[in-house]
This record gives C-alpha cells, sequence and structure tokens, in this order.
C-alpha cells in the first residue's frame, strides 16, 4: 500500500541525507580517493540509499505509534468531494 509521506518522513530523510553525504565524504577523503565525478555520484547514491532507509524507519515508527492511516480516496471519491465543496460556496 503506497501511501503520502509524512512530513517526519521528509524532514529526518532530509537531515540524514546531509549527515550521511559528510561522512561519507569524509571517509572517502581519509582513504584517499581523489575527487571526481565517480566519487560525487558514489556520495549521492549512498547518502540516498541511508536518507531513503531512514525515512522508511520513520515511517514504520509512526505506523507502530499511531496505527495504520486509512488508504488515499478513489478518484470518484475526490470527484465527489470536489463538487460538494463547489456547491457550499456561498
Amino acid at each position: 500500500m503506497l501511501t503520502m509521506p509524512s512530513l517526519w518522513n521528509l524532514m529526518i530523510s532530509t537531515l540524514v541525507f546531509f549527515i550521511a553525504a559528510w561522512y561519507i565524504h569524509r571517509y572517502l577523503d581519509e582513504q584517499g580517493i581523489a575527487k571526481g565525478f565517480a566519487r560525487g555520484i558514489t556520495v549521492l547514491v549512498l547518502a540516498s540509499v541511508v536518507s531513503w532507509g531512514a525515512g522508511a524507519l520513520a515511517d514504520w515508527v509512526q505506523e507502530k505509534i499511531e496505527g495504520p492511516q486509512p488508504a488515499a480516496q478513489s478518484a470518484e471519491d475526490l470527484v465527489k468531494i470536489i463538487q460538494d465543496a463547489e456547491q457550499q460556496k456561498p
């Protein structure tokens, strides 16, 4: 089931991305690996994977705390909601 990412997911994964990228850069500097395109792509991919995992963990923890959230409504339901909202305009 796909759901919209939570605000916590977005904040945590963004923060983790920058922290992971910093540590990976530092580790590669210590190993003496020259800066370049391949190194930049490696840092990007590894930091993205760590960030994605942290976001998934944040969603899992939120679901354990709050319980499962209802699935997104179907397109027909959304059309009905929009029509009802338009009818209620003064």
